[in-house]
């Protein structure tokens, strides 16, 4: 992936008041997982630790990333979208976020290309924990994402 993309992707990110808001920056993609990070003093919440909104826009932010890193490097431009969502909070984090995100199992990202190739549209699960400073999680995100290709610009 190039450094490029991640600058475009963080671009996007910037670009938007409530995610800007985030302090959010991107940590690493390995071109399976995108790692983003934001600082807990940005997102805290009434009792000293992470903000619940906070931690599931850095997991929704992480994913809709991830898709979008691999259909850019796929040559496809589409429209992202979050079609549905499960959260579970598991613990309070008093520390700074940092969350992962990746294809869910058994979620194929071929088919998943291959759908956007040939009707225009695909969707695809995708999973993102942040988790606490000894490994354990903290909150982790289930998800199902639309991409809708866009028509070439002419």
């Amino acid at each position: 992936m190039s450094a490029d993309a991640l600058a475009h992707l963080d671009a996007h990110y910037q670009g938007m008041p409530p995610v800007r808001a985030l302090q959010l920056s991107i940590e690493s993609f390995d071109g399976e997982r995108l790692r983003l990070t934001a600082p807990l003093a940005a997102n805290v919440n009434d009792k000293g630790c992470a903000f619940g909104g906070s931690l599931a826009s850095l997991m929704t932010l992480a994913c809709w990333g991830r898709v979008w890193l691999g259909l850019h490097d796929e040559g496809l431009d589409c429209d992202i979208y979050v079609a549905d969502s499960r959260i579970r909070y598991l613990a309070p984090l008093y520390d700074d976020l940092h969350t992962e995100a990746m294809l869910a199992e058994g979620a194929s990202w071929a088919d998943f290309v291959a759908a956007i190739r040939s009707k225009g549209r695909g969707r695809i699960d995708l999973a993102a924990r942040v988790d606490l400073p000894d490994g354990r999680p903290a909150t982790t995100f289930d998800a199902r994402f639309a991409a809708i290709l866009r028509p070439p610009a002419g």
